[in-house]
């Protein structure tokens, strides 16, 4: 069975997690509270999240400072941020959600129905990244168990055929990620963080295509992935 994801939601308003909550139930994943940015912190120092839902205007440490500290941390800053905000000052307090490291910035009110598509995409990419993963710890374990021939080498090849069919749903999820991003948003920081998640996805597919029979350069390692 696999394991659902975890959503962060982070207002400091109950009535907006409850309604948070509402919209994303259809999910079927788990979501968990912060109501205040230094609650959001503390949940990320032990479990890891698909996606954080972040208010932008909170009491003490608003959303842009709690983002800005998310960024620093090597364990988080990979996690994607989506703003929510009441208000709307226009493009430059937009563009300052994206600076602070935000895959999007949704302004309230906003569609259920949007904000459920747009999370489920961070989701599925999450829960494919997972499995991959846990494929290639499986990969290193063969590998390193010496499992080239006979018995040995038809598993190995059947865990590279499977481990290679899930990347490429992976990728097939993050080109369309990329080009909804780019529809929506021609910012900077949404082009770098669509970049950032190609490169981990090349690095991983050039190590597997190493790992292939008859590929040269003998036996590759494959990149941890975060």
């Amino acid at each position: 069975m696999v394991q659902k994801a975890k959503i962060l939601l982070v207002d400091d308003r109950p009535e907006n997690l409850l309604a948070l909550e509402a919209i994303l139930s259809a999910l079927d994943q788990t979501l968990v509270r912060a109501s205040s940015g230094e609650e959001a912190l503390k949940a990320l120092l032990t479990d890891d999240f698909a996606v954080i839902l972040l208010d932008v205007q909170m009491p003490g440490m608003d959303g842009f400072e709690t983002a800005a500290h998310i960024k620093r941390r090597e364990r988080t800053r990979d996690i994607p941020i989506i703003f929510l905000t009441a208000i709307n000052h226009g493009p430059h307090h937009t563009f300052r959600g994206y600076a602070a490291g935000a895959v999007d910035y949704i302004s309230k009110p906003f569609d259920p129905w949007v904000l459920r598509a747009k999370v489920s995409v961070f989701v599925e990419l999450y829960t494919k990244n997972c499995q991959l993963r846990e494929q290639a710890a499986l990969l290193r374990l063969q590998l390193e168990g010496g499992g080239t021939n006979g018995d040995g080498g038809r598993e190995t090849a059947g865990l590279l055929a499977e481990l290679s069919a899930r990347l490429a749903a992976v990728e097939e999820q993050a080109e369309a990620l990329t080009k909804q991003l780019g529809e929506d948003s021609a910012d900077a920081g949404v082009v770098a963080t669509a970049a950032h998640l190609e490169r981990k996805l090349t690095g991983l597919r050039r190590a597997l295509d190493a790992l292939e029979p008859g590929a040269s350069g003998g036996a590759a390692v494959l990149p941890a992935q975060g």
